[in-house]
């Protein structure tokens, strides 16, 4: 190692402790979201004894979607083990050893790429560790770092960028006209762990698409090694395109793959237009007040006018893709830095119905943002011929400003009540940001000893408000189980709950309620429970449920509450829907007559046989 590289590594070194530094003040925050399900009430992350057993049991243990996971899953095992506990420090401060292990890998990545690109050493590596280090303290990679079940994405992006590292080495070695298979295992090797840990590290070879038509140019020593690589692409892109529009399209383009949102496949694809145009502003102009965290009131593109914005902001991306098209063989780093933002918003703002805007997600594209701006910046130092020392001066008070509002951002993260505060600051019409101080209160003040616990009134406070801000069904229904635990819950409390559930669409959120009114009869907290299944009818009555989701219902009202009758309605539903000769409904049947209902076990029978 000669000494440049030698001095690169350590600077690389201080720039992933400056990273840690910076975003250490969020470490105090605690779970949130999908954090819950995820770990917290997940059990087989919890691993007492290190064992072969145990570990693949946690690694096994991710149910949302249809991705496992495994890697990151056996990360939040290895995390409580280490812990004893479910401390959310603990796997927030792995988080941010991850982040900053990624920041010093994307310094090398930055620096061997921008080589690659023509730029003299030097200055591609001053520029790789100052792009490494703005990355790394970004106000918007805050939500990536500190929300502990964004591990996934921030594990998948690290050995996303040493596959990418290792493809630059790769092709270094087959353009100089060495042997490359070493690059190439490590690559693959690096692929799949990548892929164990979220499965958006499928757009690898796009990012390696997006390198040779930006950068590299599918250059090799042997002209047939280049021809070769150039049909592989070829090929590969028809095939993806064949995979995307024959596939992809049909099976997200239908109204069964929106179940349970309010928008579909072709509003999403207009509301993303916005919404990339939202992600471009938040890393250009790092400001913490234009990170919400919560974007649920995010409103839905119904057409290219509605809102006004829609077809404005699409233009402006068509825009921005055709400059940087044009200027691919004149600035390559800045193509490649625009070419790169797409790809990696390629699979989460496209068809698949996902939420309309995460944070996360930009937590590798903010990458391609950050070298356009840097090519450009370097374009205006050239072309106008500014001092080193004041273009020092400048880049030194940008990254200072940039580190200044990652830290603020963390810190507002870093206490539950101060980030839910700070939630609804930045985003006062978002049920989930009121929902979520409300909770954050209510759980300060518990449930057994709340009543007289000034935290118990600052919540009911806190959901009314979000009721009347936001109409938000949540907050209704919060309304009625922080009142029934402080003893002061009314009828017109349940009347405005039940209003608002008849007129209130039935998304996600809204049909959890009658899940959650259902553990909450379980947990005996006084619930009134002639109202509660007034509840549960229409919520059942108005939203789509499985054949398994009756039988739920039906046995949770059977075992939980006092009129064991009102039971039989979603027996008869889980019946009709289930298919005939289903085990589920002969085993309820069975337990019926048992226990001393033979015409409801009848009735059941006979539900079934008439689907």
């Amino acid at each position: 190692m000669n000494l440049a590289a030698g001095r690169f590594f350590l600077l690389a070194i201080v720039v992933a402790i400056l990273a840690a530094g910076v975003f250490s003040p969020g470490l105090g925050g605690g779970f949130l979201l999908d954090d819950d399900h995820t770990i917290v009430d997940n059990p087989l992350i919890r691993v007492e004894v290190l064992s072969l057993d145990s570990m693949m049991d946690a690694a096994a243990s991710f149910f949302a979607g249809n991705g496992t996971r495994p890697l990151a899953m056996m990360s939040f095992g290895l995390d409580y083990w280490r812990q004893g506990a479910l401390d959310p420090a603990g796997f927030k401060a792995t988080n941010l050893a991850i982040h900053a292990l990624t920041a010093l890998v994307l310094a090398f990545f930055l620096r061997r790429l921008l080589c690659m690109a023509g730029w003299p050493m030097p200055r591609a590596a001053l520029v790789a560790l100052t792009l490494a280090l703005v990355w790394a303290v970004h106000p918007l990679q805050v939500s990536s770092v500190l929300y502990v079940v964004q591990r996934m994405q921030a594990l998948a992006s690290l050995f996303v960028l040493l596959a990418l590292w290792e493809y630059l080495r790769l092709r270094q070695a087959e353009m100089d006209g060495r042997p490359a298979v070493l690059h190439g295992l490590a690559l693959a090797a690096c692929w799949g762990l990548a892929l164990l840990s979220k499965e958006d590290a499928i757009l690898l070879p796009a990012y390696t698409l997006v390198l040779e038509l930006a950068v590299l140019g599918f250059s090799a020593a042997q002209p047939a090694r280049a021809r070769a690589l150039r049909r592989v692409y070829l090929l590969a892109s028809l095939a993806g395109a064949a995979l995307f529009f024959l596939w992809v399209v049909p099976h997200y383009g239908n109204s069964q793959a929106y179940v349970g949102r309010d928008f579909n496949s072709v509003e999403r694809l207009l509301t993303q237009g916005r919404v990339l145009v939202m992600y471009l502003g938040q890393i250009l102009l790092p400001l913490p007040q234009l990170m919400p965290f919560n974007y649920d009131n995010l409103a839905v593109s119904r057409g290219l006018l509605s809102p006004a914005t829609t077809l404005p902001a699409l233009v402006a991306l068509g825009a921005l893709l055709v400059w940087a098209w044009r200027w691919r063989s004149r600035r390559p780093v800045f193509a490649c830095g625009v070419l790169w933002f797409f790809t990696g918003h390629f699979m989460t703002s496209n068809v698949i119905a996902l939420e309309l805007a995460f944070e996360h997600r930009n937590y590798l594209p903010s990458i391609g943002i950050l070298l356009a701006v840097a090519d450009l910046c370097l374009l205006a130092v050239e072309r106008w011929g500014l001092a080193p020392r004041w273009t020092a001066a400048a880049v030194g008070i940008a990254v200072a400003g940039v580190a200044t509002a990652g830290a603020a951002r963390a810190h507002a993260w870093g206490e539950p009540v101060r980030f839910a505060r700070y939630s609804v600051a930045v985003a006062p019409d978002s049920p989930r940001a009121w929902l979520n101080l409300g909770g954050t209160y209510f759980d300060l003040a518990g449930r057994k000893n709340g009543r007289g616990n000034p935290n118990l009134a600052l919540a009911i406070e806190t959901v009314e408000e979000a009721a009347a801000r936001t109409g938000s069904p949540s907050a209704y229904s919060n309304i009625v189980v922080y009142k029934t635990v402080q003893g002061s819950v009314t009828q017109a409390d349940w009347d405005a709950l039940l209003r608002r559930l008849e007129t209130a669409p039935m998304l996600p959120p809204t049909k959890n309620i009658l899940w959650t009114t259902l553990r909450n009869v379980q947990a005996d907290i006084g619930l009134d429970q002639a109202q509660a299944l007034k509840l549960i009818d229409i919520i059942a009555r108005r939203a789509q449920f499985s054949g398994e989701n009756f039988l739920r219902i039906g046995v949770s009202i059977y075992l939980h509450m006092e009129d064991q009758a009102a039971a039989l309605p979603y027996f008869l539903r889980a019946a009709r829907a289930l298919p005939e000769g289903d085990e589920s409904i002969a085993r309820l049947g069975s337990d019926l007559a048992q226990q001393g209902h033979p015409d409801w076990a009848k009735a059941v029978e006979q539900a079934s046989a008439a689907r």
